[in-house]
């Protein structure tokens, strides 16, 4: 049942004295005045309305009667109803005859407003409720599982369907500015797609959970394609720079939260590698999400070791471009040599003083991995 509160009862009283020419007092469900035209009668006991509430029934009261009451002046009084629910009553002060003909226009009304604001309530409550498993969705707490499958189940969110978390992220402003501007896409993307479950995680950070049916063989190719739809949306509802980034699409109850780390993972070396582009994914970039794992310790410092004897060399950096170049292309001669616009004698130069620096020969695939991943590592 809504509980009519002093605002929701001044918006009536506002509204409603704007097209009669009579004062309007508004009564919570105990008889007690919350709003009024007059505003010397906020909070005292109305005795007309109580018995409007009693009797669930429309109450006039004239001088005569009025007279015979505790502070009651003359006028009508209607019970207001919700979902079929009495939360109060509506009264119109001035003789029963003269005001009669408005009292049921007002009571709709005030019906109306109290009917917007319950759904509106409700939607908001809702927009919370969806927002919270988002949250805890992600977190990916081994405890919670239990409880978020049966939150999973009463959002209508099957579990064993492919989910891909989508990272949008603001790319400027203040965090107040950002923050509204993200609730703002956020209330706009509910409305166009509102099987899309989101969660605001950040001033500048929006998590988006699409969940949609593939075969394991046709995961990737759909999750790029939603992508693309999405990001096309965001790009008419967005006024703001942003970026997109999707997650590793999997199944499962914690899909979600390993979908979201790659995500994060993918925008931030998205972000290094690609400073202009506006979308990033898992799938472009796959390898070094995977090693961006090992971003510390002793595997870490061992990883990174063959491209650091590199800076020891007279000529690392154009060392390091020329490795760079190799893997870009492919590690075909021919292609780099065209690249970097030198001659293939030059190249197989570098390459050999690329062995010579890192201690590895390039010939043993085992080898060349290694220094790929410590390029990868390097960037």
């Amino acid at each position: 049942m809504i509980e009519l509160s002093t605002g929701l009862a001044q918006d009536i009283v506002s509204r409603t004295m704007r097209i009669i020419p009579f004062n309007v007092n508004v009564m919570d469900a105990r008889g007690v005045i919350l709003a009024s035209g007059d505003a010397g009668r906020i909070g005292q006991l109305h005795d007309g309305a109580l018995l409007a509430l009693g009797r669930q029934a429309t109450v006039e009261i004239d001088a005569l009667a009025a007279g015979r009451m505790h502070g009651a002046r003359p006028g009508i009084n209607l019970p207001l109803r919700v979902g079929g629910q009495l939360c109060g009553a509506v009264g119109l002060s001035g003789e029963p005859d003269a005001v009669r003909q408005f009292g049921e226009l007002v009571r709709l009304t005030a019906e109306m407003i109290m009917e917007q604001a319950s759904l509106a309530g409700e939607l908001q409550r809702d927009s919370r409720h969806r927002e919270a498993f988002v949250l805890n969705l992600i977190r990916g707490e081994a405890g919670a599982r239990p409880e978020l499958e049966a939150w999973g189940r009463r959002l209508g969110l099957d579990f064993e369907r492919a989910q891909a978390v989508l990272l949008v992220e603001l790319e400027d402003g203040e965090a107040d500015a950002a923050l509204a501007a993200i609730q703002r896409l956020q209330l706009a993307l509910l409305a166009r797609q509102p099987a899309l479950l989101s969660a605001t995680a950040g001033p500048h950070e929006l998590v988006v959970l699409d969940a949609f049916e593939a075969d394991a063989a046709g995961v990737e190719a759909i999750a790029r394609r939603r992508q693309q739809a999405l990001h096309a949306l965001l790009r008419e509802l967005c006024p703001h720079p942003f970026t997109l980034t999707m997650g590793l699409a999997a199944r499962g109850i914690g899909a979600a939260a390993v979908s979201c780390e790659s995500a994060r993972a993918a925008a931030r070396i998205g972000r290094r590698r690609h400073p202009g582009q506006q979308q990033h994914s898992y799938y472009a970039l796959a390898l070094p999400v995977l090693l961006s794992g090992l971003d510390a310790g002793w595997r870490a410092d061992e990883l990174r070791r063959p491209l650091a004897r590199l800076a020891f060399d007279r000529s690392g950096a154009a060392l390091r471009r020329t490795l760079d170049a190799w893997f870009a292309n492919g590690e075909s001669a021919g292609a780099t040599a065209a690249a970097l616009h030198i001659h293939r004698n030059t190249l197989d130069y570098r390459l050999r003083r690329i062995e010579e620096a890192t201690g590895l020969d390039l010939g043993k695939s085992e080898d060349r991995l290694l220094l790929y991943v410590s390029a990868l590592m390097g960037r």
